[in-house]
C-alpha cells in the first residue's frame, strides 16, 4: 500500500494519459536525445517482454535482436523523454513476463498476432454501447480478438 501524500506529489510528474501497450506487443518507442545543444528522437523497436512497478515507478522492457545478439532496454513509461510508443503488431501471450523468449532462437521466438477485424470493432463498439443501454445481456463473442498463427 502506497502513501496517499506521495501518490499526490507523484500525480504532479505522470503523464496525463500514458501509452497503451501489452505484454507480447511489438513496439516503436520514440525517446528524445539531447546531444549538446541538439535534440532529436531515436527510436527502438523490439517486443515488450514484461512490465513492472506502479504509479510513477512503472517500467517496460523492450528485447530486439541486432546482428544475431539480443538488446533489452529498459523504459520508465512516464519518462519526460519517451516521445510516444507506437504499437506495430499485437501479440497473443498467456503470461505476464516473456523471459523464456531470451532462449529462443530463429522462428521459435515469434508470437502469434492478435488481430481485431475492421468488421468485429464495428460490432464491438456497436454491442458496447448497446450492452450499456441493455445491461450487458449480449454474448461478449463479438469483442474477442481474431488470433492468427504466424
Amino acid at each position: 500500500m502506497r502513501h496517499a501524500l506521495i501518490e499526490i506529489v507523484e500525480k504532479a510528474h505522470m503523464k496525463a494519459s500514458p501509452p497503451e501497450f501489452h505484454v507480447g506487443d511489438t513496439v516503436d518507442v520514440l525517446t528524445r536525445i539531447i546531444e549538446g545543444d541538439r535534440e532529436r528522437t531515436q527510436t527502438f523497436n523490439g517486443v515488450v517482454i514484461g512490465r513492472r512497478g506502479q504509479g510513477i515507478n512503472e517500467t517496460f522492457t523492450v528485447r530486439r535482436i541486432v546482428n544475431n545478439e539480443g538488446v533489452e532496454r529498459i523504459f520508465m513509461v512516464h519518462s519526460p523523454r519517451i516521445v510516444n510508443v507506437a504499437v506495430k503488431r499485437r501479440g497473443k501471450t498467456r503470461r505476464a513476463k516473456l523471459y523464456y523468449l531470451r532462449d529462443r532462437v530463429g522462428k521459435g521466438r515469434k508470437l502469434k498476432e492478435l488481430r481485431v477485424s475492421k468488421a468485429k470493432k464495428a460490432s464491438a463498439k456497436g454491442s458496447v454501447a448497446s450492452n450499456a443501454s441493455a445491461g450487458a445481456s449480449e454474448s461478449d463473442d463479438a469483442q474477442k480478438p481474431e488470433v492468427v498463427g504466424v
